[in-house]
């Protein structure tokens, strides 16, 4: 079990490696944990692992470079591979991937971080985020009629995504294999940020979601497709805005999570447990579907 790291979403890994090491257990497996950092090789040749369940978010966890590592090592691995986890980690080239798809997306364009503070780069409302971290880490809302521009926290990347605001309800499914499982409602009092994701109580999560039956299967095939052209494997999640007023053409997707949470408010273990999945079951089929070369 790889889990924590030196990203910003270090402490949603470290519960998420917990819960999972905790459930592969039950399900008898051996699980080790193990916090990423500096000795990382020299900890995964000690331990000579079957498999590595990657727990690991954000930068050097789902982009790619842990993955690559372990292509490497030759040590077989969870969730996607390169390539899939370097595109969905980036979001302005997963929307890319996405438009050739005929999926639809946002309008978005990256700026640097001076422009952004300079002035608006495109009308309010709009969102200014980075194109490279999940759990909405570092997300700025602009209002619309907004006169003056956001100004960026010091730690904000030099280059981040400026995309239209949404209005809508905030949708998400997940693919486990080939298949789409259900969709989640995920009800808040304001913006789904990072407390909203992960304290107790942040949000409320109706599965499966009480939309219309065109909405709900067209979030299950958006999501599948998503998965699908991104070459993704294993588990992922796929968020979406709606906007009830325009019908099938206010849904929109936001962007695939190659590593969703694994946290006990996290939305992947909920949908599989609503299609008859359990938490043991779900973190076994992981390992079990683990592999090189993915």
């Amino acid at each position: 079990m790889v889990m924590g790291g030196p990203s910003a979403e270090r402490e949603v890994s470290l519960s998420t490696g917990r819960e999972c090491a905790a459930a592969l257990r039950q399900a008898g497996f051996e699980a080790i944990e193990v916090d990423a950092g500096p000795d990382l090789i020299d900890r995964l040749r000690t331990h000579a692992p079957d498999v590595v369940f990657n727990a690991l978010h954000g930068p050097r966890g789902e982009d790619g470079c842990i993955q690559g590592l372990l292509e490497w090592l030759r040590i077989p691995y969870t969730h996607s591979g390169v390539l899939a986890s370097a595109l969905a980690m980036d979001k302005e080239a997963t929307k890319a991937v996405f438009r050739a798809e005929a999926l639809p997306v946002a309008d978005s364009r990256l700026a640097t971080k001076a422009e952004v503070m300079a002035g608006h780069v495109m009308p309010p409302p709009y969102v200014v985020k980075p194109y490279n971290e999940g759990s909405s880490v570092g997300v700025y809302i602009v209002p619309e009629g907004a006169e003056a521009p956001p100004q960026l926290a010091e730690d904000m990347p030099e280059t981040v995504m400026v995309e239209a605001y949404l209005p809508g309800r905030e949708l998400t499914t997940t693919v486990l294999g080939d298949r789409a499982l259900t969709v989640t409602d995920i009800v808040t009092s304001g913006w789904y940020d990072y407390d909203a994701k992960y304290k107790t109580g942040g949000s409320r999560h109706v599965v499966p979601a009480d939309i219309p039956q065109e909405i709900f299967e067209a979030c299950l095939d958006y999501a599948l497709r998503a998965h699908r052209v991104l070459g993704c494997r294993g588990l992922t999640r796929t968020d979406f805005r709606w906007d009830e007023a325009k019908g099938l053409g206010g849904l929109v997707l936001l962007e695939t999570n190659t590593q969703p949470g694994m946290t006990p408010t996290s939305l992947a273990p909920e949908q599989a447990a609503s299609v008859g999945i359990s938490f043991p079951e779900l973190c076994g089929w992981l390992v079990e579907d683990a592999s090189c070369d993915r």
